[in-house]
């Protein structure tokens, strides 16, 4: 089981064999959304957040 650490409170966030890569993953501990950006080495980043769509 491959793990990373989470950029916002560094938690250590455990990660399924089928991880894929721009998958979005959540911290158990805080929270935050984070998308997984390479594979190998494995390595994630803060996902980026939606705005809002008001039927604009």
């Amino acid at each position: 089981m491959k793990s990373v650490i989470c950029l916002e409170c560094e938690a250590e966030i455990n990660l399924d064999a089928g991880v894929e890569k721009n998958e979005i993953i959540v911290c158990p501990d805080c929270g935050v959304d984070l998308e997984i950006v390479s594979l190998d080495p494995l390595a994630v980043e803060l996902a980026p957040m939606e705005e809002e769509d008001w039927g604009e």
